[in-house]
């Protein structure tokens, strides 16, 4: 039966990014047998505590032993399994929307092999690299910054992801130089299995660099289309906060919000519920990028108690009918081995304003119920995943 879309409603769907719910059946493919990031966190961290999430039933969720249960959650609630292959932002985000690879992204943990980088090197025609290996990027620029600014060599390093990233420093490279680097290495590695080059143009002087805001994005873009390009044909009014924008390259939404961190993500979030109708999408960034990938569990269960006291505030805005869904993207358990994302389970909770919630939705099978959930929601057809029945 053909459905009428209601662009006129609302749903808002947060992703606090990498906060995993124990790990997958698949997890020993990944090197990932034994993480839990919300797990360790409140092992490792006495003085954790979510009050607000777990009312809305998070302990309840099966494999979540060490968080505590509520006898009568306010929120539908359950846990989802990752289809696809992969544990990185990009596969996460676009199984949320119904894309699904039959094969993950393809990443380069010990540095990216010298085939790709001297072909980045002759079509350039930089005198060479620096760094070339997985780092956090504030660390890497801190480390051969000074040695970039005498040489001139961009420095390239990767991530958990599968991303070439660039940096280079202002006053060195000049930004138009910097990004078109960046076009040529998008012409390089996407067609080797990669999803994203990233510039990333820092400023200062040795130890005080500093990465500034033109950073620049070059994504690859989803292969067919989405439930976000769906909802948006149907009228409904897609909106994303954080790197929603980039991760999709800028496909399927009608506005784009940058935040600088997870409490500007909210803020912008509930500016965006005072305002507007139709999907508000965020991503709360911070957890990966600061504390997952820098192996800081008392950094991340901090960032996830002040997100935990913002809840109130956020379903307060929403209107009766309103939707509310928080999950994640994968794992990145602070206290796992080494600094890559981790592949777990993610959590889900669902809000409907008005409606009470009790309702236990056990293991779902992939993340593409997430889309199909938020199509049937505005009234828009839609053929992937498993639409979640509210009532």
């Amino acid at each position: 039966m053909t459905q009428s879309p209601s662009p006129d409603k609302r749903a808002v769907l947060i992703v606090l990014d990498s906060v995993g719910a124990g790990e997958l059946p698949d997890a020993d493919k990944y090197g990932d047998v034994g993480s839990h990031t919300l797990g360790h966190i409140a092992e490792t961290i006495a003085d954790f505590d979510l009050p607000n999430l777990r009312a809305l039933g998070l302990g309840n969720i099966e494999g979540i032993p060490q968080i505590a249960p509520v006898e009568a959650p306010t929120a539908t609630f359950g846990r989802m399994a990752e289809k696809a292959h992969g544990k990185d932002t990009a596969t996460g985000h676009w199984e949320f929307v119904g894309i699904i690879p039959d094969k993950p992204f393809r990443t380069f943990p010990e540095g990216f092999d010298d085939e790709i980088i001297q072909e980045f090197i002759e079509k350039t025609g930089v005198p060479g690299v620096l760094g070339n290996r997985a780092a956090s990027g504030t660390v890497i620029i801190e480390e051969l910054g000074q040695e970039h600014i005498q040489t001139g060599k961009p420095i390239v390093y990767t991530s958990a992801d599968p991303v070439f990233q660039i940096a280079a420093h202002e006053d060195v490279v000049p930004l138009e130089t910097l990004y078109k680097w960046c076009e040529i290495a998008y012409d390089i590695v996407t067609p080797r299995g990669q999803s994203r080059v990233i510039a990333r143009p820092f400023v200062g002087e040795f130890p005080e660099f500093k990465r500034t805001a033109n950073r620049k994005d070059y994504t690859l873009p989803p292969p067919s289309e989405t439930v976000l390009d769906r909802l948006q044909a149907a009228g409904v009014r897609t909106t994303g906060i954080g790197k929603i924008g980039n991760i999709y390259a800028h496909q399927g939404l009608s506005d784009e919000l940058h935040s600088t961190s997870n409490d500007h993500g909210v803020e912008l979030t509930l500016q965006c519920i005072a305002d507007r109708k139709g999907l508000i999408f965020t991503n709360l960034v911070d957890f990966d990028a600061l504390y997952g990938h820098r192996r800081n569990p008392r950094g991340y269960a901090d960032a996830l108690m002040t997100f935990d006291r913002q809840l109130p505030t956020l379903i307060e805005a929403l209107d009766p009918g309103d939707l509310l869904i928080i999950t994640a993207d994968h794992g990145n358990d602070p206290t796992f081995p080494g600094t890559d994302h981790t592949r777990e389970y993610v959590p889900l909770l669902i809000v409907e304003k008005g409606r009470p919630g009790s309702k236990d939705l056990g293991t779902r099978a992939s993340f593409a119920d997430i889309g199909a959930t938020l199509a049937a929601y505005f009234g828009v057809d839609w053929h992937v995943g498993e639409a979640i029945d509210l009532s």
